[in-house]
C-alpha cells in the first residue's frame, strides 16, 4: 500500500514538462521522421510533414507547385535508388514559438550525391492542427558545393 502512494506523491512532485519545450520537441521530431523517410526511399512519409495538400513552396525567387507537385517532382527526379535521392542531413534548427498553434523553424540542410552536394537553409512556418505540428510554409535557398571544395575534402 506504501509503495502506490509514493509514486503519487513523486508524480504530483515532479516538475509539470514545459509546453513550449513539448512544442520545440514535437517540430524537431517530424524533421527527424522526414529526413529518415527521405534517407530510405519514402518520399510520401517525407511529404507527411507538409500540410497537404496546401503546403506553400518557394525555392529559386519561384512558387512552386504544391504538396503533390512537390511530391510528383522528388519521385521523378530523387526516385530510383540511393545515388538519386542522396543522404539528406538537417542541422543547426532553431523554433521560434510565434504563437500556440504557429512556430517558425529556420535551419540547414546538406544534401550528399554522387558528384554533387548542395548546402541549403529552410525557413519553415510550421501550423498545429489537429494536435500535430505541420510544414504549411517552406522557402529554400540553396547552393551546390564548388566541385573544387568536394576535390580537397576528398583528397584530406
Amino acid at each position: 500500500m506504501i509503495q502506490p502512494v509514493l509514486i503519487a506523491l513523486a508524480l504530483m512532485a515532479a516538475p509539470a514538462a514545459d509546453p513550449a519545450e513539448q512544442d520545440r520537441a514535437a517540430i524537431l521530431a517530424t524533421i527527424e521522421r522526414m529526413e529518415a523517410a527521405w534517407n530510405r526511399g519514402d518520399f510520401p512519409g517525407y511529404m507527411s510533414g507538409f500540410k497537404k495538400p496546401d503546403a506553400v513552396f518557394v525555392s529559386g525567387g519561384r512558387f512552386l507547385d504544391g504538396w503533390q507537385g512537390r511530391l510528383d517532382q522528388y519521385v521523378r527526379d530523387y526516385g530510383g535508388g540511393p545515388e538519386r535521392r542522396g543522404t539528406l542531413k538537417f542541422y543547426d534548427m532553431t523554433v521560434e514559438l510565434l504563437a500556440p498553434d504557429a512556430a517558425m523553424l529556420v535551419g540547414k540542410y546538406r544534401m550528399d550525391r554522387p558528384g554533387r552536394v548542395t548546402h541549403g537553409i529552410n525557413t519553415r512556418l510550421f501550423r498545429k492542427m489537429g494536435g500535430r505540428w505541420l510544414i504549411t510554409m517552406n522557402h529554400v535557398s540553396a547552393y551546390d558545393e564548388p566541385t573544387s571544395a568536394r576535390s580537397e575534402r576528398g583528397a584530406r
